[in-house]
């Protein structure tokens, strides 16, 4: 492998606008934002919008879509265009 052309691999806090949840991980994202995390370190500090602790499908919050009624309203529609 080539010598310095790859992004450098650090910890960065991910902070969830919409939760209010921060996240401390490793990224090769980079912030001048930063941030005092519990251990007492500063970190660069990420803003996403939204994150698995806010998004419908992993909080269990997500609408459930009708689709046996879609399809037959699809097909009562378009039964005499064989």
């Amino acid at each position: 492998m080539k010598a310095e052309i790859h992004p450098t691999y650090e910890p960065i806090v991910f902070r969830d606008l919409a939760s209010g949840v921060s996240f401390l991980t490793r990224a090769t994202v980079t912030s001048s934002k930063t941030i005092e995390w519990e251990d007492g370190k500063t970190y660069p500090v990420y803003d996403v919008e939204i994150s698995s602790a806010s998004h419908p499908f992993y909080t269990g919050k997500q609408r459930i879509m009708d689709a046996a009624g879609r399809v037959e309203r699809f097909n009562e529609r378009y039964k005499n265009f064989s």
